[in-house]
This record gives C-alpha cells, structure tokens and sequence, in this order.
C-alpha cells in the first residue's frame, strides 16, 4: 500500500517540466510587469507633487496602459556639454537620449540631466560627414563638428563599458549636430523666450573646468580617463562651413514681427 499512495502522491503534486517553464515565465513575466508598473509609480508620483488627486491618477494609468514607440526607440543615452552660439561663457550640461532613425541621421531629446524630474531643454540631430558635406552654406553655419567633443572625453555614454562607447564614439567623431535650446534654464526656471542656437566646443581652454568636474563627480565618471582610452581614435578633418562662430561671427535666433497672412 505504501508504493500505491506514494505513486497517488505524485500524480496528484507533480509538475511536468514544459508546465513548470510555463508558470516560471508567468511568474517572470507578473514580477517584471509589477516591476514595471511599480517603477512607473515611483517616477510619476515624484514630479505628481502638488497635481490633484485625479491628474495623477490619469498619469499613473496612462503610463502604465498607452504605448509610446518614439519613447520607446530611444535607446542612446549621451551626456556633454553646450554652449550659446552667440556666447561662449554662456555654458550648460545636456543630457541626451537618441534615436538612430536613419544610418545618416540621429534625432535626441535634452534634458538638464537624467531624473524623473527633469526639465526638457532641446533637441539636436547628428547628421553623417556625407550628409553635412551636402548642405547649403547658410544651413551649415547652423551645424557644430563632434570632434572635440569625442577626442577630449567631455561627451559620454554614461553605464556603457568602455569598449562598447569607444567603438560607438568612432562613428559618431566624424558627425555633425544642430541644436536648439527651448528652455534657458541657465538664466531661468522656466522656458522663456524663443529657441537658441547652440554650439560645441572646439578645442582645450573653452568649457569650464568646474563644470566638468562637477559632472564627472556627479556621474561617477572621468572625462580625462575616457580622453586616454579614445586617443586612438583618428581626429577627422572638420568639414568647411562647421563651427562658424570660430570665425569671429555667428548667427542666432530672435523674434521679429511681421505682417499677418491670411
């Protein structure tokens, strides 16, 4: 009798394996979604301060239900530095998170850094050395060459082992970039004013040594260490028309009123 109940026993409690793979995924798949759905929470009731009770509910449920494919795809996140076109000692960090849309072609979001909280300042499009080689004159006069950026280690891809951002950053040294600011936040907590043309800096001397320290010390990171590990790699020829307030005149945006068409 004692064989008979032990075998009773074991239809009744086993587990084939394909059933327990399955309820493991399930299992996976229920904590990765609470996961999920719990970090959502945490980051929306952070900046959901002072919202009535029914917007950040509305937040909650729409973060958790609505599907952005543009967020989505974002999936490079850069950080380094800008300054005005107009103004060299006017300088701020920028935090970038990208999409490669095209193999010519990178659009990003900025932000003043990487929290829940963080304020949307710009955007910028990094274009091919082909694709800039191709523009108008007067476009070009927008556009700032990554060269330095990459060589001196001031542009990083913060959490990316070294040897996958040296190889990311060989590519993108040749590239060129637009940016425009939508928020001074340099100057004001709140976006004010129009839409600013940036630049990037060129050479050793020009962005602030504080500035990079205290970003390095923020970030866990070394701007001097990451300048070694890329000294191979080559310093691409800038392109003609790039980086034009190196020649002592630049363009910037401004409001001008105008007759109304109807």
């Amino acid at each position: 009798m004692a064989p008979t109940r032990g075998r009773h026993r074991s239809r009744g409690s086993g587990t084939s394996p394909a059933a327990s793979i399955g309820i493991g995924a399930a299992a996976g798949l229920t904590a990765a979604v609470g996961l999920l759905f719990g970090r959502k929470a945490a980051t929306i009731s952070k900046v959901g301060k002072g919202h009535p009770l029914k917007h950040r509910v509305l937040d909650l449920a729409a973060g958790a239900m609505q599907t952005k494919y543009p967020v989505d795809a974002m999936s490079t996140y850069l950080n380094g530095f800008h300054m005005y076109a107009d103004d060299m000692g006017r300088q701020v960090e920028a935090t970038h998170f990208c999409i490669h849309l095209r193999h010519d072609l990178h659009q990003c979001v900025i932000f003043d850094r990487n929290a829940p909280d963080a304020r949307l300042i710009g955007i910028e499009y990094i274009i091919s050395e082909e694709r800039f080689r191709g523009l108008p004159e007067d476009e070009k006069r927008l556009w700032h060459s990554h060269h330095y950026e990459v060589k001196s280690g001031s542009l990083t891809a913060p959490g990316i082992p070294d040897l996958a951002e040296h190889a990311y950053f060989e590519d993108l040294v040749t590239t060129y970039g637009k940016t425009f600011h939508t928020w001074q936040y340099d100057r004001d907590d709140f976006p004010y004013g129009i839409p600013q043309l940036m630049m990037g800096f060129t050479q050793d001397g020009q962005a602030s040594d504080e500035m990079i320290r205290a970003r390095d010390e923020r970030l866990g990171i070394s701007t001097s260490g990451k300048r070694q590990n890329r000294a191979d790699i080559p310093v691409p020829e800038v392109a003609p028309g790039a980086n034009a307030w190196e020649s002592g005149r630049t363009v910037q945006t401004r409001i001008e009123e105008i007759d109304f068409k109807r």
